[in-house]
């Protein structure tokens, strides 16, 4: 690869007609450097000059100490060397020459750039620089746009592809026919020529929150380079009304838009004597109003109630070991009482809130495992744990040097993935949510009646599930209600897939008139701080529950008690479905929510 620079290209303005293959105007002049540079000194591409550069230094460095501390040792004259020292010397200076004529903003630029082995922009100190091309993948722009503006050909190498299909009756334009660019007042004109950067390469996506110093825009000027580049259109996908500053950094990268979710609310949902107003943000038809039937019933009876059992976010590393009996050795060492101590004082440097619970450890031949549990506040805690268990293992690392850290989660915590040791040990905060559902209230208010919702209850979420062989899942639809709330209070969907292990009980008392329903959700991962609580629409839905931001009072407190409302969301919504599956009412409901009214026999004859 003997050509490692190049000049940089004219950037052209959006008036500017390149079709013509001359530049009319360009952007800045730039200057192109014809003078030798230390880089050239090998046919290489650059980061491969340097790293052999710099190799050579220190070699060749190390061995003439080494042989003059043996002259030294042997009384040997210095100025009595061999070929091979001679050799060395040699290399020494050219290697110093090479690295002080290179030393400055080439060695940073042949790191920062090694992602393109094939050219290197070279630029004057007065040139705008662009970020140098992010992905060789890319195609060319398209011709027009949903914004109305048509974009500026590039080199005749390329070809373009227009976004819209072209209607049969048209007669296509070749690229020299194509007019000029139109801009419309949606696309100015200095967005225009970042536009065109981003779709010819030259400008990464990812750097235009930086580069242009306001995210709306970027996300506007990054929207139009997509549809220009893919040849489709995001037009449906809203852009305006969404702050996108709240999000840089911290919840979202490369924004284009944002999805709406409708929000509806169920409830009131009367939870250990304080009533609640459930919001649930999702697009099934019928979830909303069953959930909120669910809620009129529990209501109607006196309400339910609640205990939280457990309240510990986990975090699992993996360490490998020469030998089992060594990988024995640190699970004796850390879970021996005496040493819980010292690790939870380590453990709890890393935040105000974290405070470590138990290790529990387990064996798979020379590898173990650790799993931490600790209580994170108001925060759902991934991170926090995380920092905790970081430092456990520096402190461990000076104990057992030869332990070699695989990897800061070894997937026995287990995060996003149904798993057993949280059904089973629990994760988040583990809660249990009972009420006794009167049986005038099971016959008015659900339709159905008690025996048959026991033996429904029997039969599907326990007797079918097992026979399913379900992880976790003996319940009617918790996911539902999960996801919903989850959505709409800013919680991580992903973690629905733990958080909705929930086992339901259903249960005649008082002489078989009434229904004691129950369930039992040993991993809720809940926070009310942190992530997307804290974006604009879900920490209105915090507040509308009075869980908002951390509590001053009792840390963990406001977390804790959200985790206590999704239990509670989700036994009305047990309730609700079982009764319409026991009344027989399941697919009229969705029919009626649902689906279109439409009848569609008639119309596909």
């Amino acid at each position: 690869m003997d050509v490692r620079r190049r000049p940089v290209k004219p950037f052209y303005s959006s008036k500017d007609d390149v079709s013509a293959g001359e530049p009319l105007k360009p952007h800045k002049q730039t200057q192109q450097v014809s003078s030798p540079k230390a880089s050239d000194a090998l046919p290489l591409p650059l980061y491969l000059t340097n790293g052999l550069f710099f190799t050579m230094f220190f070699s060749v460095m190390y061995f003439l100490l080494v042989r003059w501390r043996e002259k030294i040792r042997n009384s040997t004259p210095l100025h009595m060397v061999t070929f091979s020292e001679l050799a060395a010397m040699v290399s020494l200076i050219a290697s110093v020459i090479y690295l002080l004529g290179f030393f400055g903003i080439g060695f940073v630029q042949s790191f920062v750039s090694r992602s393109n082995s094939d050219s290197w922009d070279v630029e004057d100190e007065n040139t705008e620089q662009f970020i140098i091309e992010e992905d060789s993948r890319r195609g060319p722009c398209a011709a027009a746009t949903t914004l109305g503006c048509t974009a500026v050909p590039p080199p005749p190498v390329r070809q373009i592809v227009p976004m819209v299909p072209q209607q049969p009756a048209k007669v296509a334009l070749s690229v020299a026919e194509k007019p000029a660019p139109i801009i419309t007042p949606a696309v100015s004109e200095n967005d225009e020529e970042i536009i065109q950067s981003v779709v010819q390469g030259k400008t990464p996506s990812y750097s235009l929150e930086s580069k242009l110093g306001d995210c709306k825009r970027a996300a506007s000027v990054r929207r139009e380079a997509l549809q220009r580049i893919t040849g489709k259109s995001l037009e449906g996908l809203p852009l305006e009304g969404f702050d996108y500053e709240s999000i840089l950094g911290q919840c979202c990268e490369m924004p284009v838009g944002y999805v709406q979710i409708p929000v509806g609310i169920a409830g009131p949902l009367l939870l250990d004597g304080r009533e609640y107003s459930v919001p649930m943000a999702t697009t099934e038809g019928c979830l909303v109003a069953s959930t909120n039937r669910g809620c009129k019933a529990i209501f109607a009876s006196g309400g339910a109630t609640s205990v939280l059992l457990r309240d510990g976010m986990t975090r699992a590393p993996v360490v490998r070991f020469a030998t089992a009996k060594r990988a024995a050795d640190l699970k004796f060492f850390v879970e021996d009482p005496l040493n819980f101590e010292t690790l939870s004082l380590v453990f709890n440097k890393s935040s105000r809130f974290a405070r470590l619970q138990s290790i529990q450890c387990a064996i798979a031949g020379k590898n173990l495992y650790m799993r931490f549990s600790c209580s994170t506040g108001d925060a759902m805690g991934m991170n926090m744990v995380s920092k905790g268990v970081q430092n456990v293992l520096d402190y461990l690392q000076n104990e057992y040097p030869d332990m070699d850290v695989i990897g800061i989660s070894g997937n026995f915590c287990s995060d996003k993935k149904p798993a057993a040791v949280n059904w089973i040990e629990g994760r988040g905060k583990s809660v249990v949510c009972e009420a006794i559902i009167n049986e005038e209230v099971v016959k008015k208010v659900l339709k159905t009646e008690v025996a048959s919702l026991v033996e429904l209850n029997v039969l599907k979420n326990l007797t079918g599930s097992a026979m399913a062989g379900a992880l976790g899942g003996f319940n009617a639809h918790a996911s539902n209600i999960v996801s919903a709330v989850y959505l709409a209070t800013g919680q991580d969907p992903a973690q629905n897939v733990e958080s909705s292990h929930c086992i339901t009980m259903m249960e005649a008392v008082n002489d078989g008139k009434d229904l004691h329903i129950s369930v039992t959700m040993p991993s809720i991962e809940v926070g009310t701080v942190g992530g997307g609580t804290q974006l604009a629409s879900q920490s209105a839905c915090l507040n509308l529950l009075g869980v908002k931001g951390a509590n001053r009072e009792a840390a963990g407190s406001n977390a804790r008690l959200l985790a206590t409302i999704v239990a509670g969301s989700v036994l009305a919504g047990e309730l609700s479905l079982m009764s319409a599956i026991s009344a027989g009412q399941l697919v009229k409901s969705h029919m009626k929510y649902n689906r279109s009214s439409k009848d569609v026999t008639k119309a596909s004859s």
